[in-house]
């Protein structure tokens, strides 16, 4: 084989030199070897709604969380912290200074945002859920079951609950709202919820052997209810959704505050004494309220 001459050798030479000097094509990014999960979404911590002959609410910075919180003065002997879906509400004794308050509340910071974010993400999950559509056929959620709504014409708007068919007829008058539709429903339930509430606060009541002296209905987040000194008990209207033994629980609880009006060791076994699985329904109401959807986009 014939060896190049001296012009192939510098031909060759020149090949190389002039492709040396040719750039580069530029290096790839690196690329991570490990994905960042997305970021979680912001879960919008609950505020008491406040009513517009109430004071205004105050306001505290617990780590990087502006808290808004109600305060309520008493004649209580300690502060007392309250937190559900409507947010932090504080009960004080008049004698304590606002800067005693902001004090008690930053030692119990950590149970404070736990709480609150807690609430916020139940309620975040009961968000998402796709609402009731209030069509005829739609289930509406009555003591523990379903019921469904079945819709008729009718020349006035009446209610009336088929029990043995678990059906709720509505008669749908001309020019009916779905509004006007879902108000109709829902007094035919805080009607039932009346009723129902009230057979089962005389049975426990006689139970625990206390007297209380009224019931009315409440629309809050989900405070179950609630008990005064006086002897009124306040029940939320929507408990009619659960079951009964639910609706008990809650029951046995707020009466068991005419002895106790405190959540001690002893108020706990006034409620054992009538409701031995509070524990189990505690847990069962938490989890049920997670799971219902939407039914009236307050």
């Amino acid at each position: 084989m014939k060896s190049p001459g001296i012009d192939g050798q510098l031909e060759l030479f020149a090949q190389d030199f002039f492709a040396a000097l040719e750039p580069s094509a530029p290096p790839s990014p690196p690329r991570a070897l490990f994905k960042a999960p997305p970021a979680p979404p912001r879960i919008t911590l609950p505020t008491p709604p406040r009513a517009p002959d109430a004071p205004p609410l105050r306001r505290i910075l617990l780590g990087s969380q502006t808290i808004d919180y109600s305060l309520r003065r008493s004649s209580r002997r300690s502060i007392g912290f309250m937190i559900d879906d409507d947010g932090l509400r504080v009960t004080a004794p008049r004698r304590v200074t606002l800067a005693e308050i902001d004090n008690a509340i930053r030692a119990k910071q950590r149970w404070i945002l736990t709480k609150l974010q807690e609430r916020g993400e139940r309620r975040a999950l009961r968000q998402q859920k796709p609402p009731v559509q209030w069509v005829d056929g739609a289930e509406l959620p009555f003591m523990g079951a379903e019921i469904v709504l079945r819709l008729e014409p009718a020349a006035r708007s009446h209610c009336r609950f088929n029990e043995e068919a678990r059906e709720l007829c509505v008669g749908v008058a001309p020019g009916l709202s779905e509004w006007q539709l879902q108000q109709r429903v829902r007094i035919w339930l805080q009607d039932e919820a009346k009723r129902v509430f009230a057979e089962r606060l005389d049975l426990y009541a006689a139970r625990l052997g206390v007297t209380y002296t009224s019931m009315t209905l409440s629309s809050a987040g989900t405070r179950w209810g609630s008990c005064s000194v006086e002897g009124s008990i306040r029940l939320n209207w929507r408990l009619i959704h659960y079951a009964l033994p639910l609706i008990d629980y809650v029951v046995a609880h707020e009466l068991a505050h005419l002895l106790e009006m405190n959540h001690s060791a002893r108020f706990w076994a006034a409620v054992e004494s009538v409701y031995p699985d509070y524990d189990g329904a505690k847990a069962a109401l938490r989890k049920r309220s997670q799971e219902l959807p939407v039914i009236f986009p307050d």
